[in-house]
């Protein structure tokens, strides 16, 4: 029996997984370690950290399933995307890694965007510009942080910087290189006409390969520290949206997936850009080679239901403490006794801004059609409709280029059966959910992992790893009332665009 390893390096924590080439899962271990937020919008972590975490989880995962390091046929890594991590000639780190999430580079951002217009921007890269991305953060260093600019050999995504402590290869992937705004994806290569707009030397990037490319083996060194074998072969692994794309078996066109946790996405797999006139979507490559993956990611889904949970549930989770389930066990029954529609309320999700499908840092959550009549159960059956109505606009975005004839759902979110078919409803098509979702982005990396070293033939081996657990299908009455209510969800935050405008300037 030969084995591989996937770690997920993400937000959070390093999970550390060990796969049977026949798909089964064998041992995992999690190290979390902590993120610093500071600053209103900045995020920062330690590399050094991750370097830990995934010694330790390395080394557990191998005393738990007590299988020879020898028998271990790969690595692959899945990993936060759209960070950044300068490091030197040597491949130390200069300074703590700027997270996806950090928005100190706005100004770097505006400051492309005066060069070249956004959709020519986005013709290139696939992207809007953003300080999200490692383009603008590396322009930020070099204003802010001069010494630290001038002292960097590249800049490096998480899952990067580990793989170079593994085989001291500096390197990425496509699909992490697409999600830096300086990537070309019409060409697969770093864009010269971008990066010249930033004023950026291209050679701070990495060399970019396919993420089954086996960019180096374990060191003796780094084997010392995790108790892998050296000369254990190290895939270059994949972005963490990008794998776990993967995971779910969404790696050849024509088949799409949602996940739905604190933000949410839907994602395919398709053979070409898709090119949204309004720019309202995103386009990464995929782990699998030649394949793209574009996506439409609305930023509070199940955040906002856990806000509804904490802040008005309160009488759900005190009978759930007391009866011996969970709160949130309760609001899906309350829900259940809820028509669709919620009798006549509706909520606008955008709790935390909106990306897809407006792309407005100051929209944010409203109920509309509240009455006296108007029930806590209602209110909660709104804010699970509001979140699926905004991804049936992403579902619709995605129908006027290819068909969206199913959906593979994973997350926090999937577990609730009326949620479930809620969204079949509201995205007119079955809802599917999985055998190990919870697993999805590190059978992603397995998989990978599994490819790159030749012990599976190709992508499709995911089907021994996980398998479609149930399918919901919609309701047609159902899904017309929500069509109308799609449109609804349109007119109500074009009416209040302005009024989110001017709520922003007086806070």
């Amino acid at each position: 029996m030969r084995y591989v390893l996937a770690h997920d390096l993400g937000t959070s924590g390093n999970k550390a997984t060990l796969y049977s080439e026949e798909g089964a899962q064998v041992a995992s271990a999690t190290v979390g370690y902590p993120t610093r937020y500071f600053n209103g919008t900045w995020a920062e972590q330690e590399p050094e950290q991750w370097w830990h975490a995934v010694c330790d989880s390395t080394r557990a995962l191998l005393a738990q399933a007590r299988v020879a390091p020898a028998e271990i046929a790969a690595v692959a890594l899945s990993g936060q995307m759209m960070g950044c991590t300068p490091v030197d000639r040597g491949g130390r780190a200069l300074r703590p890694s700027i997270l996806y999430c950090d928005q100190r580079a706005t100004r770097e951002a505006a400051d492309l965007l005066e060069r070249i217009a956004l959709r020519d921007f986005y013709a290139i890269c696939g992207h809007r510009a953003d300080a999200s991305y490692p383009l603008a953060k590396l322009m930020w260093l070099r204003a802010h942080e001069p010494d630290v600019f001038r002292r960097t050999h590249k800049t490096l995504c998480a899952k990067d910087y580990i793989n170079f402590r593994l085989t001291g290869a500096l390197a990425t992937d496509f699909s992490d290189a697409s999600g830096t705004n300086a990537f070309d994806l019409n060409r697969f290569a770093w864009s010269a006409e971008l990066l010249a707009l930033a004023n950026i030397d291209g050679a701070l990037f990495p060399d970019a390969v396919g993420s089954t490319t086996v960019i180096g083996e374990v060191t003796r060194e780094a084997a010392e520290a995790t108790g892998l074998a050296a000369g254990t072969p190290v895939a270059a692994g994949g972005g963490d949206g990008s794998a776990a794309g993967v995971g779910v078996g969404c790696v050849r066109p024509g088949t799409a997936y949602n996940c739905l946790g604190s933000s949410s996405w839907i994602a395919l797999t398709v053979e070409k850009p898709i090119v949204d006139a309004q720019m309202r979507t995103m386009n990464w490559a995929h782990c699998v080679p030649g394949y793209l993956h574009p996506s439409g990611t609305m930023q509070t889904a199940g955040s906002s239901f856990k806000w509804l949970a904490e802040q008005l549930c309160g009488a759900e989770a005190e009978a759930a403490r007391a009866g011996g389930d969970t709160a949130y066990a309760r609001i899906d029954a309350a829900v259940a006794g809820v028509p669709p529609g919620a009798n006549g309320l509706l909520f606008l999700p955008y709790m935390l801004g909106e990306r897809t499908p407006w792309w407005s840092t100051d929209a944010r959550g409203a109920f509309i059609g509240l009455s006296l009549a108007s029930t806590r159960a209602d209110m909660m059956r709104a804010v699970m409709e509001g979140v699926a109505l905004n991804l049936g606009l992403i579902a619709e975005i995605f129908r006027a280029h290819v068909p969206v004839d199913a959906l593979t759902v994973i997350g926090g979110g999937a577990r609730s059966a009326v949620w479930r078919q809620i969204l079949a409803d509201a995205c007119g098509c079955p809802v599917r959910t999985l055998t190990s979702q919870a697993e999805a982005t590190s059978m992603g990396a397995a998989v990978i992992a599994g490819v790159a070293c030749g012990l599976f033939k190709d992508f499709d081996v995911v089907g021994r790893f996980v398998g479609v657990d149930r399918t919901v299908e919609p309701c047609a009455a159902n899904a017309a009332l929500y069509w109308r209510r799609r449109a609804l969800l349109e007119r109500a935050y074009a009416g209040l665009k302005d009024v989110y405008a001017d709520l922003a300037r007086e806070c």
